[in-house]
């Protein structure tokens, strides 16, 4: 588990069944990270990854860039709909010093994990 993490971390990039791992293996406390949705919340309440615990819109990441400043020296795996907006968010990232973060390759539509409809928000919103 420890070395997926290090191969994640260092790839930025991990598919649907790392991350359901994942969340298998935090849920069990044996691996810590904060999981974010950075779509718009019409998206999230449409459908999210069970197990997120921020959402974060692209559009008001400006406003809201301290809730990830506080985590910088966290893991931080990112998701959209299909992986292009948390490609172009990681980039920026990495550019601010951010050296934990990964993003789910192919985004939602292609996770294979448990997903809810009409979630509700995370605490953050």
């Amino acid at each position: 588990m420890l070395s997926l993490v290090k191969t994640v971390q260092q790839s930025c990039e991990l598919s649907s069944d790392e991350l359901v791992f994942l969340l298998e293996c935090r849920a069990k406390q044996k691996v810590d990270f904060t999981l974010i949705d950075i779509r718009e919340i019409f998206e999230y309440t449409d459908m999210s990854i069970k197990g997120t615990d921020l959402l974060l819109p692209t559009s008001t990441i400006h406003a809201n860039m301290d809730q990830l400043t506080k985590r910088k020296g966290s893991f931080l795996i990112f998701y959209c709909r299909t992986a292009n907006r948390t490609a172009q968010m990681l980039f920026i990232l990495r550019r601010m010093g951010f050296a934990h973060i990964a993003h789910l390759s192919r985004g939602i539509v292609d996770f294979r994990g448990e997903k809810l409809k009409n979630a509700p928000l995370p605490k953050n919103i």
